[in-house]
């Protein structure tokens, strides 16, 4: 073989290896870690530590894919992506209440979001040219309670998402039962409570988290309290969500006497044919499919290897699954079939401490 044919080889399969190389970033006890999945065979790379951090919770990245933001203790950070994938911090300013829980952009990547659990507020920061976290532009204090005083005395907001249009935002509210939603000034950074300004789930659900349909007429929310999933219609005109539909999240008949189970994450797939929802305490995942119409009917449910599934993602491809165990540390991988989505555990596990959120971060823009 001549030289520069040989050489030709070694490129096409060096980029062939990179190309089935996925990154992503693990918040977890002791900072940001960074970890690969081989897109082909569902492999994981060892998890390295790409930034010590103040006890991260979650994480969101900007459009550009040079900046990695986090909950972490009373506020939010920013973390510049090195070329080898180490993190840099930027800033961190105040979340704007107490214990925040959940941060998303703003569908322009100017804006970024702040759910706050302890005091129920919502607040929305200005980012600047250099991805950094700016000043304050609103904050919104949820209101109300629910049925379970233990839980429900007070509102507790746990997530907050801008919709695809960027022209409302939302927040589930596992202490009053509410999602609250606000009209969103893209150009002043402002929220303000539509008309009516919330939906509510069924009494003592505690929404937790939600998901957009990729058609943006539906709205799915996981219950953490109640163990099931709210379908809402959304109209896109004034922001408000109409709910049809609540199922149980558990495969039916199923009994888990003296364990306590709550629902965390929720994502739909790229081809909205297909929900997920994990369940904490039987440990499992749970698959849903969508009907035309939005209508949800549960598909599988499985066990998810990791114990205490309080985060799960899918990878890019849309052929793997990683779910986050809370309690062992574990990120675990399991094999979606691509014609149902049907999961399959595989052997692949890396261990950290506590890991809270899964992202994967494409190469910068």
């Amino acid at each position: 073989m001549k030289l520069p044919l040989l050489l030709a080889c070694f490129v096409l399969l060096a980029h062939n290896v990179l190309a089935d190389q996925a990154f992503f970033y693990v918040s977890a006890d002791d900072g940001i870690h960074r970890g690969s999945l081989d897109t082909a065979t569902g492999k994981l790379g060892p998890l390295t530590l790409a930034s010590p951090a103040p006890r991260p919770n979650f994480l969101a990245v900007s459009p550009d894919h040079k900046v990695i933001y986090a909950t972490q203790r009373n506020d939010v950070g920013s973390y510049t992506v090195g070329a080898d994938g180490a993190l840099t911090p930027l800033n961190s300013v105040d979340c704007g209440g107490s214990g925040p829980c959940h941060i998303s952009l703003d569908g322009t990547g100017r804006y970024i979001f702040s759910a706050n659990y302890n005091d129920a507020t919502v607040a929305c920061f200005r980012l600047k040219p250099d991805g950094s976290v700016g000043e304050q532009t609103a904050l919104q204090r949820l209101t109300g309670s629910g049925p379970d005083q233990s839980r429900q005395e007070a509102a507790h907001a746990h997530s907050v998402y801008a919709d695809p249009a960027n022209k409302f935002v939302y927040s589930c509210d596992l202490g009053s039962d509410h999602v609250w939603s606000f009209k969103f000034d893209a150009a002043q950074g402002s929220l303000t409570p539509t008309d009516p300004p919330f939906a509510t789930v069924p009494p003592g659900s505690g929404p937790r988290h939600l998901v957009f349909h990729p058609n943006g007429r539906f709205v799915y929310v996981s219950n953490e309290m109640g163990h099931s999933v709210t379908a809402f219609t959304r109209n896109a005109a004034s922001g408000a969500l109409t709910p049809f539909q609540t199922l149980s999240t558990l495969a039916p008949g199923a009994s888990y006497p003296g364990i306590t189970i709550t629902t965390a994450e929720i994502v739909c797939d790229a081809t909205g044919k297909r929900l997920y929802v994990s369940n904490r305490g039987c440990e499992t995942l749970s698959l849903f499919s969508i009907a035309a119409d939005g209508k949800l009917a549960l598909a599988q449910t499985t066990p998810c290897v990791a114990k205490f599934p309080r985060f799960f993602t899918l990878d890019p491809t849309g052929r793997w699954l990683l779910s986050a165990g809370q309690r062992d540390g574990h990120i675990a991988v399991l094999k979606l079939d691509p014609a149902t989505g049907q999961m399959t555990a595989t052997d692949q596990v890396v261990t950290t401490i506590d890991p809270t959120c899964i992202l994967f971060v494409p190469p910068a823009k």
